[in-house]
């Protein structure tokens, strides 16, 4: 019994030593790569960038009182649309109360002139007709009490525009009745019912009551960086893609590149401007995030593989090309002529043919069988 234990403790150890030395050689092996491989095609190569920017309207009007007071009425609402002249809100004046008395003041003078003017006009008139006095003497007399009855009129619509901001003779170019100046669409009304307003002049910007833009003419606006603005030109082609709306994508036209940069994260950025064209029937709006794409370079019908099957070794660039089948497979390091690159493919100018077959990068590694 004692020998058969034994036994079976020497086939154990022997059985671990054999494992033991089996896994090691298994480990000493030395490994096989394998690679992709590809074979040269004619193709089309765009090398392309992206500019980040918005979409704006071209022509964005804030529309400002020429008046101060407070807003009685708001006849629209941001995204309606709206006509040029056509009124947005209403304006209740406040008058200045050192204005309106001095305005007072006149009419009461007005009032006075004009009775005078009558009296004296009733009594030349009794002299003419008596043919006392000339003509040339009432005519004066008569022209004085036109003068004083204008001066009334005037006075009395001078008072009613500052008490009422409006008078008989201006009603219908009051401005107390703020219009817009463009056709267009109603972007944002920043104020409320009962919010003053102070008017536009030559010491102050004033409050803007709306804010109007045509939306039929859009420009995308965006920043490009110093490495790439000397690779585009005005009148170049763009696509437009809008990430907040999904699978849409117009055309737009390079039209302007900012001759002076400005400083961004350390880096310089050219702003550019680009019409944009062949909008849908997707409603577009102010301010909208978007990517554009534009093409910087091109190269029709060209031989290119994948980069990843470059090897870059300073100013020159090598392939393998794949000679022989099975085990008599090798490779041959050959030096190439690129051309431009869209960072997936790149063009081949010089130093092999659709009739190569290039090795790519390794993809897997094994352990000899």
């Amino acid at each position: 019994m004692k020998k058969i234990f034994r036994f079976i403790i020497v086939a154990l150890i022997l059985l671990v030593f054999i494992g033991t030395f089996v896994y090691l050689y298994q480990r000493s092996l030395p490994e096989l790569a394998r690679y992709e491989e590809f074979t040269p095609k004619m193709d089309n190569i765009e090398k392309t960038t992206v500019i980040t920017g918005k979409i704006e309207p071209r022509n964005e009007v804030n529309v400002k009182p020429q008046i101060s007071g407070i807003i009685s009425e708001l006849t629209h609402q941001a995204g309606d649309n709206v006509a040029q002249g056509e009124v947005i809100a209403k304006v209740k004046v406040i008058p200045d109360m050192a204005q309106l008395s001095s305005a007072e003041s006149r009419v009461r003078l007005a009032e006075i002139n004009l009775k005078q003017a009558q009296v004296n006009y009733d009594r030349e008139k009794n002299l003419y007709e008596q043919k006392l006095v000339s003509a040339d003497e009432f005519d004066q007399i008569s022209q004085a009490l036109k003068q004083a009855k204008e001066e009334k009129n005037y006075a009395e619509d001078n008072l009613q525009v500052v008490r009422d901001g409006i008078s008989r003779s201006n009603a219908k170019a009051s401005s107390t009745l703020i219009r817009s100046t463009i056709t267009g669409v109603i972007l944002d009304i920043p104020v409320k019912v009962g919010n003053s307003v102070i008017l536009s002049n030559t010491f102050n910007d004033g409050t803007t009551i709306a804010t109007v833009a045509n939306m039929n003419d859009l420009i995308f606006r965006g920043n490009i960086d110093e490495t790439e603005v000397g690779r585009i030109t005005e009148g170049m082609p763009m696509n437009i893609t809008i990430g907040a709306i999904q699978n849409y994508q117009f055309e737009a036209t390079l039209e302007y590149i900012s001759p002076k940069a400005t400083e961004s994260n350390g880096a310089n950025q050219f702003e550019i401007k680009a019409a944009v064209s062949k909008i849908g029937a997707e409603r577009i709006r102010s301010g909208y995030s978007a990517n554009a794409e534009i093409v910087l370079e091109r190269a029709e019908n060209v031989l290119c593989i994948p980069e990843s099957a470059i090897e870059f070794s300073g100013d020159s660039t090598f392939v393998y090309v794949i000679k022989g089948e099975g085990e008599n497979k090798s490779y041959e390091r050959k030096p190439v002529v690129t051309g431009i690159s869209d960072g997936l493919m790149i063009e081949i100018k010089k130093g092999i043919t659709t009739d190569d077959k290039i090795r790519g990068p390794r993809i897997i590694t094994t352990k000899e069988q």
